[in-house]
């Protein structure tokens, strides 16, 4: 059986959009899934635009979501030559020809065709040039691009692709496509042949929007003698107006680099975007890596636009809710060393990390984490909504504020004094505070709720969270204590 070969191609110019990145990974589960390769090639002929920061950046983010290549990077830039040769070939064998057509010329026949309420297709002037006259016109200089000749008898080129079924299109509605620039430079489509066929591309897993130059490119395939690959395009993904989502109309949210930075976790994000137009076998949504690797196979493709569910300004979510659930369940499930590991990261960007939580403190610092993370959908919420627990210097959220404290004034009061009784006692414990908590409000007539909830509000600043009588333990006597006496602050 052949080996199976597939291939990502970004062009530099940008950062890793999401959409390539749903790509790139939907290409390295079928590389996985039958024992294939994974080339990554780097599309850098658009000189002007491909930067080396935007090829980092790539590469960066491939790695981050864990998309490992077996070949390459390969950059489209170093094979130029082969691609001059192959369009010289072309024109040997009689499949393309030089056109001397000039823009003023062909905009003229564009307009004219728009004015007859036609379609325009280049009707092949140059095509019906002898060599003679080719020859004299080379002899004056005339610039040039090469086209590639489409049959002009009747018939059609087709393929089966592997998501959209069997997709044809008549020799008659393909004009004569430019093949090579006036400055000599190959375009895209012929660059992109070359290269798979060189690279032995077996199938072609790539966006819908690529689906209308494969009938062009299937031609080149064959006027090159080379084995077509089996085709499978992608739907596209929209927002909620159904536009195409771009940086340009919804900015950084569409780069994988924005979640890396708002604390997502890698395989998160991948298990995410391989949603966006993929069905599950049994209506699962959460994969390990093997467990995705195993259930994908492109039948599960499905050919309807996936649909990125962001709402710009949306003050509850930042990006598409499922994004930020499935987020949410690995950091609730993943195991806690793990997660140490990444929160430490957070941590010492944000100024919070204390070597002690690496040492004396780590069983504490571990605890920690498992007690808060079962509200936490990003790493950053560990720093920020979890900041209480690890520094004094957190935000009171203001329903906690209105709602668990201000509506009580007498708190001011009772608070000092809850913290007098818990100073008492010799440690801590979930079971101490819970009783001086219940004999507490008893004594106040009043119920109990409204000291534990005016307790969570001070001591970690948010209406949710942990049994507080837990709260009371982990965090600790002397920063319980110090946060309850200073209530008052919240009634200035």
């Amino acid at each position: 059986m052949t080996e199976v070969r597939v291939r990502f191609p970004p062009s530099p110019t940008g950062y890793l959009h999401i959409g390539g990145a749903r790509t790139a990974i939907y290409n390295w589960l079928f590389a996985r899934k039958h024992g294939g390769k994974l080339v990554l090639r780097i599309e850098d002929t658009d000189t002007e635009r491909s930067t080396q920061e935007s090829i980092q950046g790539i590469l960066d983010g491939l790695e981050w979501l864990g998309v490992t290549w077996d070949e390459g990077p390969y950059f489209q830039s170093e094979y130029a030559k082969e691609h001059v040769a192959a369009a010289q070939r072309l024109l040997a064998d009689g499949n393309a020809y030089k056109c001397f057509c000039s823009k003023e010329t062909l905009e003229a026949k564009r307009e004219a065709a728009a004015a007859a309420k036609g379609d325009y297709r280049y009707d092949g002037t140059c095509r019906k040039l002898s060599a003679e006259e080719v020859k004299g016109k080379e002899a004056q200089g005339l610039p040039y691009v090469i086209r590639f000749k489409v049959p002009q008898e009747p018939g059609k080129v087709g393929f089966d692709d592997q998501v959209y079924g069997r997709v044809e299109r008549a020799y008659e509605d393909i004009e004569d496509f430019v093949i090579v620039r006036s400055n000599g430079l190959p375009l895209y489509l012929l660059c992109n042949v070359v290269d798979d066929i060189r690279d032995r591309i077996t199938h072609v897993i790539r966006g819908q929007d690529g689906l209308s130059n494969t009938p062009r490119q299937i031609l080149l395939y064959r006027a090159l003698g080379a084995e077509l690959p089996i085709f499978a395009h992608m739907p596209l993904t929209l927002d909620l107006n159904k536009a195409k989502i771009s940086k340009r109309s919804h900015g950084e949210i569409v780069s994988v680099q924005f979640y890396r930075e708002q604390g997502f976790l890698p395989w998160a994000l991948a298990n995410f975007l391989v949603l966006l137009g993929w069905s599950t076998p049994d209506d699962r949504e959460i994969f390990s890596r093997e467990e995705l690797i195993e259930a994908f196979d492109l039948s599960g493709i499905t050919r309807s636009n996936s649909i990125f569910n962001y709402r710009k300004d949306d003050p509850k979510f930042f990006t598409d809710p499922k994004a930020i659930n499935i987020n949410g369940h690995y950091l609730r499930t993943m195991p806690i060393e793990e997660i140490g590991a990444l929160v430490k990261v957070e941590f010492q960007k944000e100024g919070l990390w204390d070597a002690a939580y690496d040492g004396e403190k780590r069983a504490w610092f571990l605890k920690t984490l498992d007690m808060t993370r079962e509200r936490f959908h990003t790493l950053k919420d560990f720093a920020s909504l979890g900041r209480a627990w690890f520094a004094d210097d957190f935000v009171m959220d203001e329903t906690a504020l209105a709602k668990n404290v201000l509506k009580h004034p007498d708190l001011k009061e009772w608070l000092p004094k809850l913290a007098d009784r818990f100073e008492a006692l010799p440690e801590l414990s979930h079971d101490e505070t819970e009783r001086v908590c219940r004999e507490f409000a008893e004594e106040l007539g009043v119920k109990v709720g409204v000291l534990v909830n005016g307790a969570r509000a001070v001591i970690t600043g948010q209406v949710k969270g942990p049994s507080m009588f837990e709260v009371f333990a982990q965090i600790g006597k002397q920063r319980v204590v110090s946060r309850l006496r200073d209530v008052a602050k919240y009634f200035v």
